[in-house]
């Protein structure tokens, strides 16, 4: 079903000072200089262990879905508490007779 990956050839790379520059203009950050060379490091520190992970050889080990075997496990949907509708509305900022009044969102 899926190659595995000792199967596949990744090519190890590094990152720079303009890849870091990108990844913060993405993430809508501001770096400064000394921030930008302890990124650098720590993002290539993440690939160099990457690297460490792809020399196992991982042939014949079937890919993890799910961490364990256990099926989602659902409480049940009991009320515990019942207000009516008149006293949720008590604690609207604004509202109707009838429902909240929010402001507009979409203009």
């Amino acid at each position: 079903m899926y190659a595995p990956l000792s199967a596949i050839k990744l090519t190890s790379m590094t990152i720079d000072e303009q890849t870091v520059d990108k990844i913060a203009h993405l993430a809508r950050l501001k770096l400064a200089d000394d921030e930008k060379q302890e990124m650098i490091a720590d993002m290539n520190k993440i690939l160099g262990f990457m690297d460490k992970l792809n020399e196992v050889d991982t042939a014949g080990v079937e890919p993890l879905v799910y961490m364990t075997n256990e099926a989602n496990v659902l409480r049940e949907d009991v009320v515990k508490q019942d207000i009516t509708h008149q006293e949720a509305l008590q604690n609207a900022p604004d509202h109707d007779k009838d429902h909240f009044l929010v402001q507009k969102v979409i203009k």
